[in-house]
């Protein structure tokens, strides 16, 4: 009885230390004054998501890659949950078995592993920091991998004169929520390592929403006609990266990827 007794009382103790958390994390959130630039929130800063999307944005278990099983666990895919409203991503039929196509051979296909720019939104949740700048007007953000970059136009721009690998990016303000649309994307991007795919019709609305000084809150929707039966949308949190000194330093990874692209002229010479 002493036992059930004290059992009671540890979960009790739990309960509240749980409710006390949730109420300060409500109170923080009530509380937060958003720093500002010219009346809008200011994003300045060093940005990262913390999460396996880049593996696969749909809900997946821990597996190896069969064709680098030689080094161990240095290869494996570790598991994680989907970060797609509803679950799954809406394909229309071919394009889904073009996706199965893709992830049968990603280890060589993903054009990130060739060091390619990766796109939005993928370049957003990559297991790597970015840097958001941002100005009295127009935004630029910067990514460590493979010196990715672009700007958000938050005024009248002309039309991308071609598609790009990072797209052409649109931006105004929705109250505190920076809204970008993206559009003129090149198809041979990839959302992620498991082979989700697009055509060039994709265009993507990203939402940028402060939860704290601290953390945002960001949301993509994706719509494309070629490739899906409807529009879908990802979410997760982005963490201020915030040691002493942080800084972006860039991720020079064609180096790495030229045996990958030019192995076989190589060993023509």
């Amino acid at each position: 009885m002493r036992t059930q007794h004290l059992h009671l009382q540890v979960l009790l103790n739990l309960c509240v230390v749980l409710f006390c958390g949730a109420a300060n994390a409500a109170d923080e959130q009530s509380n937060f004054n958003i720093a500002r630039i010219n009346g809008n929130p200011n994003f300045n800063g060093i940005w990262q998501a913390m999460n396996t999307a880049h593996w696969n944005l749909e809900a997946h278990s821990a597996e190896a890659i069969e064709q680098f099983a030689n080094t161990g666990a240095f290869s494996g895919i570790p598991a994680g949950p989907s970060y797609v409203s509803g679950g799954t991503i809406p394909y229309l039929p071919e394009a889904l078995a073009l996706r199965d196509t893709n992830r049968a051979a990603a280890p060589t296909l993903d054009p990130a592993i060739s060091c390619f720019m990766p796109g939005i939104p993928r370049a957003t949740y990559m297991p790597y920091p970015f840097q958001i700048v941002q100005g009295d007007a127009d935004l630029m953000f910067v990514y460590a991998f493979a010196t990715s970059n672009r700007v958000i136009h938050m005024g009248p721009v002309d039309e991308a004169p071609i598609d790009m690998w990072m797209g052409w990016s649109r931006g105004h303000w929705e109250g505190d929520t920076l809204v970008v649309e993206v559009t003129s994307n090149d198809d041979r991007t990839w959302f992620d390592r498991a082979g989700n795919h697009h055509s060039y019709m994709l265009k993507v609305t990203e939402r940028y929403t402060a939860l704290n000084a601290n953390h945002l809150q960001y949301e993509a929707t994706i719509e494309d006609p070629l490739t899906f039966s409807a529009p879908w949308t990802i979410s997760m949190p982005l963490y201020r990266n915030i040691e002493l000194g942080a800084e972006l330093l860039e991720y020079k990874c064609i180096d790495f990827a030229e045996d990958l692209l030019y192995g076989e002229l190589e060993k023509q010479d």
